[in-house]
């Protein structure tokens, strides 16, 4: 089901995978370069939805345990909001997934569309909420003692825990970008859809390069690991 995030609203058993269902229709098709139409990109972004929801669930399902794979698909509703997608948990710890209504325009297919979402789900479903938390909880404990026996004082040694827990978040960023590549090329492929062309996003975004403690590898980077993974599932 898609929701709407509105503008007051702050957020941040194992079985066979059916064969892909048809390729997606002429609302996916646009010449190249061209953007879609209000009405095909709110098309698009449905019927990307009901197909890629279902194959994330079940392959959240197949590769987790005790962990909820009833993922909630919202639309960001906040006017003047970049190109963003993002992957959080409500309070109930339930899934959410989000796409900013920019990002749902942006995107030239459904291709696109199948492949962002399948990437934001597999970073739940890989664990990466509460794997940077612990990595910024080292970060911060690390560097608070550390400068605490330097002789640094309580408001400096909390400073620079705090600190240590940026660089603790920062420190697996980009290799848990191309682990949700890689299986967001699973999820998009077991869906019917074409992540080769999905990732033809990253050739139109700005390169962040491989800069220290980045936040995403390079695009190059990205698109390696797709065309990778894809090779070794077909």
């Amino acid at each position: 089901m898609i929701r709407l995030i509105l503008p007051l609203l702050l957020v941040l058993s194992a079985c066979a995978v059916p064969a892909p269902p048809p390729a997606p229709g002429p609302t996916s098709q646009l010449p190249p370069g061209a953007p879609p139409s209000a009405r095909q990109a709110a098309d698009n972004f449905v019927a990307v939805v009901d197909r890629v929801e279902p194959i994330a669930e079940q392959v959240c399902r197949e590769r987790t345990r005790g962990v909820d794979c009833d993922f909630q698909i919202a639309v960001d509703s906040r006017p003047n909001q970049p190109p963003n997608a993002f992957q959080t948990l409500n309070d109930a710890g339930r899934p959410v997934i989000g796409f900013t209504v920019a990002l749902i325009a942006d995107a030239r297919n459904q291709d696109e569309l199948a492949f962002i979402l399948g990437h934001e789900a597999a970073h739940h479903i890989e664990g990466h909420i509460p794997r940077v938390q612990a990595s910024a909880m080292q970060g911060a404990l690390l560097a608070g003692a550390l400068a605490t026996l330097g002789g640094a004082n309580a408001a400096t040694a909390e400073q620079v825990s705090r600190l240590g827990a940026q660089v603790g978040a920062r420190s697996f960023a980009k290799d848990f970008e191309l682990e949700a590549d890689a299986l967001g090329t699973v999820i998009a492929y077991q869906a019917g859809y074409d992540p080769a062309r999905g990732a033809e996003y990253f050739t139109r975004i700005p390169d962040p390069g491989n800069r220290f403690l980045g936040t995403h590898p390079p695009n190059g980077d990205r698109v390696a690991t797709v065309q990778r993974v894809l090779s070794q599932i077909r």
